[in-house]
């Protein structure tokens, strides 16, 4: 898996989320509404999510395995880290 673009949009608001990013895997598939999470040990992301009929949250996609989600979270952070002001979202 090689992950191919990565597309972040900062957020300038109050709490915890810090911007949302979308990734393209091998140029044939998109991950979008990934959120990047201002945590008590600083950023990580949490992947897309919606709520189910029992109030839980669960996640639409997702790794299958740490290495995969370290690989897709290095890639977005170090996209957020080096994006423009001008992705912000208000």
């Amino acid at each position: 898996m090689k992950i191919t673009d990565v597309r972040v949009r900062k957020v300038f608001r109050d709490g915890k989320m810090r911007g949302l990013a979308s990734i393209t895997i091998d140029d044939v598939f998109v991950v979008h509404d990934i959120k990047i999470i201002e945590g008590d040990n600083g950023l990580f992301i949490a992947m897309p999510s919606r709520k189910s009929k029992d109030g839980e949250y669960r996640d639409i996609a997702h790794p299958i395995n740490s290495d995969t989600r370290n690989i897709i979270q290095e890639r977005v952070l170090e996209a957020y880290n080096t994006a423009d002001e001008d992705t912000e979202i208000e």
